[in-house]
């Protein structure tokens, strides 16, 4: 049986989840299954999944020294 094709605005409002890997197999699929068909989507995906990782690289990194300094001093 094939299933409909989700429309943009589905895949949108479902776009987290997807990243996520919060959504069981098949609406995976369906959502990736549109990406590929759908240069909006994926841009907009890819928007997402790249701010994401920079975000998280953001919290890996160490602050200067100079910065800690700064900060031990406004706090004393």
């Amino acid at each position: 049986m094939n299933t409909p094709e989700l429309s943009c605005e589905e895949v949108i409002e479902r776009l987290f989840e997807f990243l996520d890997r919060e959504l069981d197999d098949v609406s995976q699929e369906e959502i990736d299954r549109h990406l590929k068909r759908c240069y909006d989507c994926f841009s907009r995906a890819e928007f997402e999944r790249r701010l994401r990782e920079r975000i998280a690289a953001t919290g890996s990194q160490k602050a200067p020294e100079r910065l800690k300094k700064r900060i031990r001093e406004l706090t004393e």
